[in-house]
């Protein structure tokens, strides 16, 4: 068995906050079953555990029969520990109440119990319609038309099978318009991850071609909120990829009209991203009251978080990569170090949870400060930390932008002997990814 499937358990274990895992606790010591009672004592051996290690955990419960069948027992412990979150966290999502009323119309349904089942329905589809929850809508949909169907069709009408027909036509229409502006801006951020802002005709018409679909969906009427903010978040993108700040940034503030209306109900997450894009874009556009308005609203959002690492994770990041930006823009080098230990320590915490994008910029940010202050081995570590990264995909921007930082600090630090080995794989490297512009070539030139 691989060690990804070993670790995962331990994983979610140590992924637990303190009220989840008293949570389960509480519900596993309810039963009598002995594998409940095994599953306490494993969990709470594994919850101990720096790292994962079976052997000792084969040591320590040295006898017991489960060991025999020691894979089953963890998978079973794994789902216990899934189940009591999905529990748990119920309340707190509306996708997961929706499913719930769901299941509860089933189970009627399954009881004979059909006008039960059929009120139900109606509470969930009020939820699902009021959230923009197309799928679910549709789903709900063939729950009731199994209902239609089991009262032998004596309550259908010619008028409802084609408001039923109807109603289906315009969710699908919705789900197809969704599906066709993500599938857009999925290309689009797939091909900026490899080459980043347009440099040069080219690129301006490689991203045209991506995003040619998006000016005839414009024309199109939009009265979901979900699709009016994926549109907006891709036309914004469009436009930065095209080097055109200010037509990216009024489709950021249209998204962020959007966050406003009382109806909007939006992700947290899309937040984050959102808020983070328009401090970078509206700094660039010498907008420093918004970008600080809106580092205001970041910062509100990471104090009211609960129980939610992922988002803590990229709210860390954010937050960093703002501060970072906003000192080194200044050149005020002794505020962005002591930044840069803060996020040196995050990033020690939170070793593996980063994206590696992410990690690698913030990475390439503190190699800037360490050059700033004439520390060039300590930038050379960083540095190396990027280009040295197996799990970065090579034709990423940001190894680029870090190559040639890389060629600067031999300058520096007057490696000689590696300067001309490290000139060569540079330009290899520009030349076998057809990146080798005016900048670089010049750039290249001057270290020779």
């Amino acid at each position: 068995m691989s060690n990804k499937v070993n670790e995962a358990l331990f994983d979610l274990i140590h992924s637990l906050s303190k009220s989840e895992k008293r949570y389960f606790k509480i519900n596993a010591n309810r039963s009598s079953h002995a594998s409940e009672n095994n599953s306490i004592r494993i969990f709470a051996a594994i919850e101990k555990q720096k790292e994962y290690d079976e052997e000792k955990l084969f040591q320590q419960f040295k006898g017991e029969a489960f060991l025999k069948r020691f894979s089953i027992t963890k998978k079973r412990l794994y789902d216990n520990i899934l189940s009591v979150l999905d529990v748990y966290h119920a309340s707190a999502s509306t996708e997961a109440q929706i499913f719930t009323m769901i299941h509860s119309a089933d189970i009627l349904y399954n009881k004979s119990l059909y006008d039960q089942a059929r009120r139900v329905l109606r509470s969930a589809d009020k939820l699902a319609k009021k959230n923009h929850f197309n799928e679910i809508i549709l789903l709900i949909s063939q729950k009731n038309k199994r209902l239609l169907e089991t009262n032998g069709n004596q309550k259908m009408t010619p008028e409802i099978i084609d408001e039923i027909q109807q109603n289906d036509k315009y969710y699908v229409n919705d789900i197809g318009l969704y599906n066709k502006i993500w599938t857009i801006k999925s290309h689009l951020f797939e091909k900026m991850s490899k080459k980043g802002v347009a440099r040069s005709e080219g690129d301006v018409k490689e991203y045209k071609t991506i995003c040619s679909e998006l000016f005839k969906i414009e024309k199109t009427p939009i009265n979901n909120n979900e699709i009016h903010y994926l549109f907006f978040h891709t036309m914004s993108a469009y436009y930065y990829s095209i080097g055109n700040l200010k037509d990216s940034y009024g489709y950021m503030k249209k998204i962020l009209a959007l966050f406003e209306e009382e109806e909007c109900r939006v992700e947290v997450n899309k937040k984050v991203s959102v808020y983070t894009n328009a401090i970078f874009v509206s700094d660039k556009l010498g907008h420093y009251k918004e970008s600080l308005r809106y580092l205001s609203k970041l910062k509100e959002i990471e104090r009211n978080v609960v129980s939610n690492e992922d988002l803590a994770i990229k709210l860390f990041s954010s937050i960093s990569s703002i501060e970072l930006n906003t000192y080194l823009r200044k050149g005020d080098f002794d505020q962005a170090m002591k930044v840069a230990t803060r996020v040196e320590e995050g990033l020690n915490v939170l070793e593996g949870k980063i994206v590696p994008t992410r990690r690698a910029f913030l990475a390439f940010k503190i190699a800037v400060i360490h050059m700033g202050i004439n520390d060039f081995n300590g930038a050379l570590i960083w540095v190396n930390k990027i280009l040295n990264d197996h799990q970065l995909d090579k034709t990423e921007d940001i190894i680029g932008y870090s190559q040639l930082l890389d060629l600067l600090i031999h300058v520096e630090l007057n490696h000689e002997n590696l300067l001309p080995y490290s000139l060569k794989n540079t330009l290899r490297f520009f030349k076998t990814r057809n990146r080798l512009y005016s900048f670089e070539k010049i750039f290249l030139q001057f270290i020779r």
